[in-house]
């Protein structure tokens, strides 16, 4: 599979599927997840509620993933993920693994050849940047095989873009832009 390290907005991604850090409602709030449901339309929050009214009553469970429609955003579904938020006194890093490990099953489910993932955690949720790239990039690289041939890694400001690109140079791959 593809990595590719993009400097943008992840609502104008061109892609198969959009991975949305979600709050656990999927019911909307700020950052990337605000953004997607701003941009994307009241198609997603249809089914989100949808979903809430359905099996994910109590909200949907950190690292755990599900799908809806992306309604007017330039792809066909947003994966919906629920990142943990950092603790200093405890290691959720198997959360956050999840959520990417979660993401990309669901995607393959769906069919999807194309992803794109933002930095999730690492807004409001406190998760260090470093260590947030490092996890996302081995999650992805060491993911069981799918459908899925690129994936994105959307980062919003060049803080985030320089550090997800330290990562996979960490890990001996050189970095790829579209």
């Amino acid at each position: 599979m593809r990595i590719v390290l993009v400097r943008g907005d992840i609502t104008e991604q061109r892609v198969d599927a959009v991975v949305n850090a979600a709050n656990s409602s999927l019911l909307g709030g700020g950052g990337v997840d605000g953004a997607i449901h701003r941009r994307g339309g009241p198609e997603i929050l249809a089914e989100c509620r949808a979903l809430r009214a359905s099996q994910y009553g109590g909200g949907l469970p950190t690292g755990q993933a599900v799908a809806t429609t992306a309604g007017r955003l330039p792809a066909r579904w947003v994966i919906h993920t629920v990142g943990p938020v950092h603790s200093g006194s405890e290691d959720r890093s198997h959360l956050l693994a999840s959520c990417y490990r979660e993401s990309l099953r669901v995607a393959g489910d769906l069919g999807a050849r194309t992803v794109a993932f933002p930095a999730i955690s690492t807004g409001i949720y406190g998760w260090p940047l470093d260590d947030g790239a490092r996890i996302a990039l081995r999650t992805v690289r060491a993911a069981p095989a799918t459908l899925v041939e690129e994936v994105s890694f959307v980062l919003f400001d060049s803080t985030a873009y320089a550090h997800f690109e330290r990562a996979l140079g960490d890990l001996g791959e050189i970095v790829d832009t579209p």
